[in-house]
């Protein structure tokens, strides 16, 4: 197995973005074959996406799609930490990220050796910068307008793409402020979380012109989502793949550092795949 981001921070390899695998440990996520039912398949899961090339696990117990509903705190712990605690006992190298948006739970995830917090909320809550500068723990922080019970709800922006890196570049700051290390943020445009269609291709089309400071990397999660239902008319999330990897080899084209994902072996041979026609050389 390779847990290795092959350099320093976040940023890629080199030979194309890192991945980072979903595991959600939810009955309610968007994507019914990402949902794991208990801590043995969340770990099984976890493993087997760093056997496929998985650089960073990212382990949730809040479903975060459009309509849901949070939970408590307590049901949100009891579905994540057994499982980090088991990936990290089967492997100790891995990778893990923590997606919450409860300083609460990201505390408990990085005692028990989690080493990220992804927070779909942008890290609004103080708590949260303080714990992650305070535990040197990696962070992405995201753009997301409104909450998942409301965000899809009619959408509006003036210039979507300066509205959202002017806001991404508010939590990078205090981040910085706080002694978080440049290289130690990733910042990500939320595609879907809060746009349409037309707003979502913007953010995609803007690249790294997103990142509000320099040494800042950028993820892009738009693994199976709704824009391609809208852009190809995939209602069925089943059907999302081929959209999903042809985003995938833009974020290639972009230097995007690290694409967040469901199918990893595809996305890994995707990589690998364009890296070699491209430079000649295999990964």
């Amino acid at each position: 197995m390779s847990a290795d981001l092959g350099g320093p921070g976040f940023h890629g390899t080199g030979s194309g973005p890192a991945l980072m695998g979903v595991v959600n440990v939810t009955p309610d996520s968007f994507y019914s074959r990402s949902r794991v039912s208990g801590v043995e398949e969340g770990i099984i899961r976890s493993l087997e996406m760093i056997e496929q090339g998985a650089s960073i696990i990212d382990i949730g117990g809040e479903s975060t799609r459009p309509g849901s509903k949070p939970v408590s705190t307590d049901e949100e712990v009891s579905r994540v930490i057994p499982v980090i605690e088991g990936v990290l006992e089967a492997y100790p190298e891995a990778i893990i990220s923590v997606d919450t948006s409860k300083p609460s739970v990201a505390k408990r995830a990085i005692s028990s050796g989690c080493r990220m917090v992804n927070d779909v909320t942008g890290a609004i809550d103080h708590e949260m910068i303080d714990l992650v500068a305070s535990t040197d723990s990696w962070i992405c922080v995201m753009h997301m307008k409104g909450v998942p019970s409301d965000m899809q709800n009619d959408p509006k922006y003036g210039d979507v793409v300066s509205e959202v890196r002017s806001f991404l570049g508010t939590r990078v700051s205090s981040l910085l402020d706080a002694g978080v290390e440049r290289n130690k943020i990733l910042v990500d445009p939320g595609i879907g979380f809060g746009k349409t269609l037309a707003h979502n291709l913007e953010l995609l089309k803007s690249g790294r012109d997103i990142i509000p400071e320099e040494g800042v990397g950028i993820l892009w999660g738009v693994s199976r989502k709704r824009l391609f239902a809208d852009l190809l008319g995939r209602n069925d999330v089943d059907e999302r793949l081929p959209g999903t990897l042809g985003v995938a080899a833009a974020g290639y084209l972009a230097e995007i550092d690290v694409l967040r994902v469901h199918d990893v072996m595809a996305h890994s041979d995707l990589i690998r795949s364009l890296h070699s026609s491209i430079h000649g050389s295999e990964v």
